[in-house]
């Protein structure tokens, strides 16, 4: 009677007629308690076994262990099976649930990465929005008003920080809310001041002030053609400011608005810097 699988040491072995199966390593062992009481020894009948193995037939032993035998080796077996079966029933239980687990933290883990993705983002954006709402104002530039200064398609940023502490100067040039359609960004340089009084006479700028003093404003920036036309006089109310495009001759500013003068709190930054195409700065 053979009781462990003499292969790995299995005490559990499944009965096959006369043949015994390991569940473990598959291994098939005969039951040589067959042989019980033979008047042959079992190596000269398991020759037999094996003689008939090769030529195909098949072999049915001579001899068979007593009926008690055979009683309490079904016995043990059936034992045996049903441990085995027992074992194979929780470990069907059991897989599921492991399975089961594997599934929920699949989406767990997803969801992480997705968030780890998404977070760096997110976080740029907000400070892209940050910036440009309180830190910077950017334009491109839709025509040639400030030739040769600014070229048209210039890609131009303003700094909003630079009238916190300070009053705009005459001659910066800024990006404002344009005053006949405040929907609409321009950039002009700013030429007449707050409580002055300006005229343009055969192209040049003169400026009087509260004190009635008259002064010729500077016109190096313009270059693109000698600036031409007669208009004013007009007096700039307080806190706001006349401005003028570089490119005198073809430009749409504050001497043909209806609304001419800039308030300050229209104005969002002065332009400091061009980063495209040419990346410089602008005065």
């Amino acid at each position: 009677m053979i009781r462990k699988c003499k292969k790995c040491g299995c005490d559990a072995l499944i009965k096959n007629g006369d043949w015994y199966e390991c569940p473990v390593c598959g291994a098939m062992m005969f039951d040589i308690s067959i042989f019980v009481g033979s008047l042959e020894s079992p190596t000269k009948e398991l020759e037999k076994i094996d003689e008939g193995k090769e030529a195909g037939v098949s072999f049915t032993p001579i001899y068979k262990s007593t009926e008690k035998e055979k009683i309490d080796f079904d016995k043990k077996n059936d034992s045996d099976a049903e441990e085995i079966a027992a074992v194979k029933k929780e470990k069907k239980k059991t897989k599921p649930k492991k399975e089961k687990a594997e599934k929920e933290e699949k989406p767990k883990s997803k969801l992480r990465e997705g968030i780890q993705f998404c977070t760096p983002i997110v976080i740029a954006l907000v400070i892209a929005i940050l910036l440009k709402t309180f830190i910077f104002a950017n334009a491109v530039i839709p025509s040639g008003s400030m030739l040769n200064t600014i070229q048209e398609g210039d890609r131009i940023i303003a700094s909003r920080l630079a009238y916190i502490n300070e009053e705009p100067q005459r001659y910066d040039i800024i990006i404002f809310h344009y005053p006949d359609d405040e929907s609409q960004l321009y950039v002009k340089r700013i030429v007449g001041m707050p409580g002055e009084t300006i005229q343009v006479i055969d192209g040049i700028v003169y400026v009087t002030d509260k004190s009635g003093n008259i002064t010729q404003l500077r016109d190096d920036f313009v270059t693109n053609g000698t600036p031409t036309g007669n208009f004013g006089p007009y007096t700039i109310p307080l806190d706001s400011y006349f401005v003028m495009g570089d490119n005198r001759n073809d430009s749409w500013d504050s001497r043909f608005w209806d609304k001419k003068y800039v308030e300050k709190s229209k104005i969002l930054g002065k332009v400091k810097f061009r980063y495209f195409p040419k990346p410089s700065k602008i005065e």
